[in-house]
């Protein structure tokens, strides 16, 4: 073989080990490494709904404004409730002086000898003043009611967040318990990953991950907080008298499940803006992973069904 011969044939060998060196690579990277494209944001959602109904009066926030917790998103007409709250200290004083006028003469009566009074007068007298003391609670009870439900005619954020789905406005009726915006907490962003379950013996809680938003922008950096332990079993449903339904049929492709993965934001650089929903791209940085490939018999995607 003469030399030029032998060059092309060395080139030739180097040019394909190369190549299945790269697809192996490629292959490790796709199939067993810890990441995922399917990533998405996600925080927690607060419905805002009055504590009293009533007419709206004033609403001082704007969709999609960040507030503070404390702050008045909205104000229920409060007329009437000063109104209720004024009843109720008048019925607190009324039987605050029937107490105590009762009180003192049960006391009179049981001072007196029984020649006197008879023990059956001085029985009952107690027990006016008993009745006393307990409406008197009573009254004291509507009154602090009265006063709450005066303090709630001005609906606060429950949490620091950004106001949205505003559905209340000047004018309109609110119904105690029915939510008429919604809230998503400020302090409550993170990622939901969804991993296929192959990749879930290479991670552990407090591994570092880094997220790159579809949205662009720099690298973020997190760790994992903790890997979902259940999903639905679509294709299993609970039949009659609560037995399983086993559907009969086995595709020869076997497709990995993807288990949620919560993971949670070292820190937001300023200027980064989330939203609820975004998608990203999780690559986890998993402590001691190792350089070899798992067995075929833990962490093959595509297994042929075995035989009867």
């Amino acid at each position: 073989m003469n030399p030029k011969s032998l060059l092309r044939f060395l080139l030739t060998g180097a040019i394909f080990a190369v190549a299945i060196v790269v697809a192996i690579a490629l292959w490790r990277h796709y199939m067993y490494s810890p990441w995922t494209r399917d990533g998405r944001v996600r925080a927690d959602v607060i419905s805002v709904a009055p504590d009293v109904s009533g007419i709206v009066v004033d609403v001082p926030v704007h969709e999609n404004e960040l507030v503070r917790r404390g702050d008045v998103l909205f104000h229920v007409d409060a007329e009437r409730y000063r109104i209720a709250l004024a009843q109720a200290e008048a019925a607190v004083a009324a039987r605050k002086i029937d107490y105590e006028l009762k009180t003192r003469e049960a006391k009179r009566r049981a001072s007196l000898s029984g020649v006197v009074v008879s023990s059956e007068s001085q029985d009952s007298s107690a027990s006016s003043a008993s009745a006393a003391a307990a409406q008197y609670q009573e009254a004291q009870a509507a009154r602090d009611t009265a006063a709450l439900n005066l303090q709630r005619t001005a609906v606060l954020a429950p949490v620091d967040g950004y106001v949205t789905n505003l559905d209340v406005f000047a004018g309109d009726y609110a119904s105690a318990g029915r939510a008429v915006l919604a809230m998503i907490d400020s302090h409550s962003f993170r990622i939901n990953g969804y991993f296929e379950e192959t990749k879930l013996p290479y991670m552990r809680v407090g591994d570092a991950v880094s997220i790159l938003m579809m949205s662009g922008g720099p690298t973020l950096h997190g760790h994992i907080e903790s890997l979902a332990r259940g999903i639905t079993d679509r294709d299993n449903p609970s039949g009659p008298r609560l037995l399983a339904d086993v559907n009969p049929t086995f595709n020869w492709v076997r497709l990995a499940q993807r288990v949620p993965v919560r993971i949670a934001f070292d820190q937001i650089p300023d200027g980064v803006v989330l939203a609820s929903g975004m998608t990203c791209t999780v690559i986890v940085k998993p402590h001691g992973m190792q350089a070899a490939a798992p067995t075929n018999s833990q962490n093959d995607t595509a297994t042929a069904p075995k035989s009867p």
